[in-house]
C-alpha cells in the first residue's frame, strides 16, 4: 500500500493492482513482453501497457527495454523481491474466503512415537485455518489406531509402519537409526541395553530382529509404551534405542555405524483412511497433514534415503 501524503497532513492509501504484479512478474519470468503475453493469453500491447501502469505508479522504470527481451532495473528487483509474497498472500486470502466453512469433530489418529516431533505445527495451522471443527487427538500405537480405524472409532490415522502406503498415503520414508547420548557408553555395553517401546510399538520387531541376526545379546531397560521414558533412559546413557533418522532429538545422537550395532531398515509414515470412504472433514484435513509433510521435506533436504 502506498501512501500519499496531502497538504492538509492526511495520508491517503494508494492500493496496488495484483493483476499488475502477476502481469509484472510472467514479464519477469520470461524475459520478454511477448511470451509474457503468450502466458497470460493476453495481447502483447495489454502487457506493455499493463507494466507501464504499474511503472507510473512506482514512478520508476521496472525493466529496461532492450529489443526483444526486458531486463529488471534495480527498482524492479526490488519488487520482485515483495511480488511472490503479495500473490501468495492474495491467492491464500481468496481460498480463506471462497471455500466453504468447515463445522463438526473429527477424530484424527497419531502413533506415540510421532506425535510430539512432527504434529504441532500441522495442528495449529488446521485449527486457525477451521476454529469451526472440533478435533480429538488419539494417540496410540499403530496397530492399535488401525483397529480403532476400522471399527469407525476415529475418522483416519496416521501410522508407522515397515510398508510403505500406496500414492499419496505415504507420508515420510526414513531409515531407523540407533540413538543414545551424546558420547554415551551405553552402546559399547554387553548385554547391550535397549529401550524398547511395548510389544506393538513399530520399531520394536525390526530392532530385536536385527540384534538376533548380528548375534548381540541385548537386555531391555524400558519396555513401556511411553516415548518420554524411552528418550530420557536414553539421554541417561542407561541405553540406546532405534528410532527415525529424521526425528532423533537434538539433545540425543545417531550412534555410528562404526561402533558395530547391527543396521536397522527403513520405516514409513502412512496417513490411513477408512475402507469405507471417508467424510468432507476427514479429507480436509488429510490434506492439510499432506502439506504439512510436504514442508517437513522442503525444509529437510538432508532426509537421509532409506
Amino acid at each position: 500500500m502506498l501512501l500519499i501524503t496531502l497538504a492538509n497532513g492526511f495520508a491517503v492509501p494508494r492500493n496496488i493492482d495484483i493483476s499488475l504484479i502477476r502481469t509484472f512478474l510472467a514479464v519477469a519470468q520470461s524475459g520478454g513482453m511477448t511470451a509474457a503475453a503468450h502466458a497470460l493469453s493476453l495481447t502483447q500491447g495489454a502487457v506493455s501497457q499493463q507494466i507501464r501502469r504499474l511503472e507510473s505508479m512506482f514512478d520508476a522504470p521496472l525493466f529496461e527495454r532492450r529489443a526483444k527481451t526486458v531486463r529488471l532495473t534495480p527498482t524492479g528487483e526490488r519488487l520482485m523481491a515483495r511480488a511472490y509474497r503479495l500473490i501468495a498472500l492474495n491467492d491464500e486470502t481468496w481460498q480463506l474466503m471462497t471455500q466453504p466453512a468447515f463445522i463438526g469433530e473429527i477424530r484424527l489418529g497419531v502413533p506415540l512415537d510421532i506425535v510430539r516431533p512432527l504434529m504441532p505445527p500441522i495442528l495449529r495451522r488446521f485449527s486457525q485455518a477451521h476454529p469451526g471443527i472440533q478435533l480429538t487427538l488419539v494417540s496410540d500405537m499403530t496397530e492399535t489406531l488401525l483397529a480403532a480405524l476400522k471399527n469407525g472409532e476415529i475418522d483416519l490415522t496416521l501410522t508407522t509402519e515397515s510398508v510403505p502406503a500406496k500414492g499419496d498415503g505415504l507420508l515420510l520414508s526414513d531409515r531407523l537409526v540407533w540413538m543414545g547420548a551424546h558420547n554415551g557408553e551405553a552402546c559399547f555395553k554387553t548385554p547391550l541395553p535397549v529401550s524398547l517401546g511395548s510389544e506393538f510399538c513399530a520399531f520394536r520387531r525390526p530392532a530385536l530382529d536385527a540384534l538376533s541376526r548380528a548375534g548381540i545379546d541385548w537386555q531391555a531397560i524400558c519396555s513401556v509404551g511411553n516415548l518420554e521414558s524411552i528418550l530420557a533412559t536414553v539421554e541417561a546413557d542407561m541405553a540406546v534405542a532405534p528410532y527415525l533418522s529424521a526425528l532423533v532429538p537434538g539433545n540425543l545422537t545417531a550412534i555410528h555405524p562404526e561402533v558395530g550395532l547391527p543396521a536397522l531398515p527403513a520405516s514409513h509414515i502412512n496417513l490411513r483412511m477408512p475402507e469405507a470412504g471417508s467424510t468432507r472433514l476427514a479429507n480436509e484435513l488429510a490434506t492439510h497433514i499432506r502439506q504439512g509433510f510436504d514442508a517437513l521435506r522442503a525444509g529437510r533436504s538432508s532426509l537421509p534415503t532409506p
